[in-house]
């Protein structure tokens, strides 16, 4: 088990350095949950991409080392934490881990979640918690470790929720998720405004339905309707990984420093599209 660890930064003063910087210790550090597959592992690729260090977290131990040594394999600069957002004491641990690694953290990506589809007449006390504590808890405390540490840096920094379409379409089968992801498009703006004086962002990227195995289990399993889905989205086709992955290096970049508590939608005009 990681216990609680106290983090041993240094303050500092300024804003966030600009991307250009490129020595090894002005790289800026990207923390990301739920980042062993999926989403996560998308952006973290991308970030990589845009010159980050990142270290790989993920409830899956084993699968964050795997994934961390996939990235380093190729020159990017990574290491992996096992985390469990649901547990505030491998949040912090998995801050600590980024600064220990790399002694600083700039970004934090929250990205763990999960798709339990089920009838609401059946959902049981069980699973509605475990929902609301993996997608709404897990979020609180992933942020609260990482904004805690950029507070301490003096440093400012960048935290995005991976959301959904959920926190503004409800579904039928999913009245755990949809609440849940509601819940974090209010704490997106509540982090914006509480943190804004320490110059740290807060703001979340929800996609539509998005091209990942989770996706694919649940087509199998007869929850989506991929079909009729594509004829819902103007642009015609489910999300990729890389849309998802392209707003949330957007939100991380020095061209979004003016940008907090807000929801990025990345879903083909889904919302927006009333029209039956």
């Amino acid at each position: 088990m990681i216990h609680e660890t106290r983090l041993r930064v240094r303050p500092r003063s300024g804003i966030v350095p600009d991307m250009s910087q490129t020595s090894s210790n002005e790289r800026r550090v990207a923390l990301l949950t739920g980042a062993a597959r999926g989403i996560g592992k998308g952006v973290a690729a991308q970030l990589i991409a845009d010159g980050f260090a990142v270290v790989i977290g993920d409830v899956r131990g084993d699968a964050a080392q795997e994934t961390a040594q996939e990235f380093t394999q190729t020159g990017a600069q990574a290491a992996a934490a096992a985390v469990d957002v649901t547990d505030p004491s491998t949040c912090a641990a998995a801050v600590q881990t980024a600064i220990d690694a790399f002694g600083r953290l700039d970004v934090l990506v929250n990205s763990a979640g999960i798709s339990a589809p089920k009838d609401t007449l059946e959902l049981t006390p069980e699973e509605w918690r475990r929902m609301i504590d993996i997608q709404l808890n897990g979020a609180f405390f992933a942020s609260q470790a990482a904004g805690r540490a950029m507070v301490a840096q003096g440093r400012g920094g960048s935290i995005v929720q991976i959301s959904s379409i959920n926190a503004e379409a409800a579904f039928p089968r999913r009245a755990a998720y949809a609440s849940a992801k509601a819940g974090v498009a209010m704490l997106v703006k509540t982090l914006a405004i509480e943190w804004a004086t320490h110059n740290i962002r807060v703001n979340a990227v929800g996609p539509s339905h998005t091209e990942t195995e989770m996706t694919r289990a649940n087509i199998e399993k007869g929850n989506i309707d991929v079909a009729s889905i594509q004829r819902r989205i103007p642009l015609g086709r489910l999300a990729s990984v890389q849309d998802v992955a392209n707003a949330v290096s957007f939100l991380c970049s020095d061209r979004a420093t003016y940008i907090t508590g807000q929801s990025l939608y990345v879903d083909g005009g889904y919302l927006a599209y009333g029209y039956f």
